[in-house]
């Protein structure tokens, strides 16, 4: 059992610095009337930094224990910024 737990924190932890959302950037939302991906570089490292800000090891874990997708709370938080800029994110 403690075994399953280590491996589950080391997984947590390269997912929470190697995430990467895949955005579909020829598309729009429907949120906006133009084509927002010109801002896509500054948009993601805006919703990084905002992640890292708000995040840290023990809400990660917390929020990957009971999310039903298996998330992070740092990668729940860059997804719903981007979605809120008006990106089309799918994963």
């Amino acid at each position: 059992m403690r075994n399953i737990l280590l491996i589950a924190i080391f997984v947590c932890l390269l997912q929470a610095c190697s995430y990467r959302p895949i955005i579909d950037t020829a598309g729009r939302s429907g949120t906006f009337d133009s084509d927002r991906a010109n801002l896509i570089t500054d948009d993601q490292l805006h919703c990084k930094t905002l992640a890292k800000d708000n995040t840290n090891f023990v809400s990660n874990i917390l929020y990957w224990s009971v999310s039903p997708t298996m998330d992070t709370k740092y990668e729940s938080i860059v997804r719903k910024c981007l979605t809120k800029r008006g990106h089309s994110v799918l994963n």
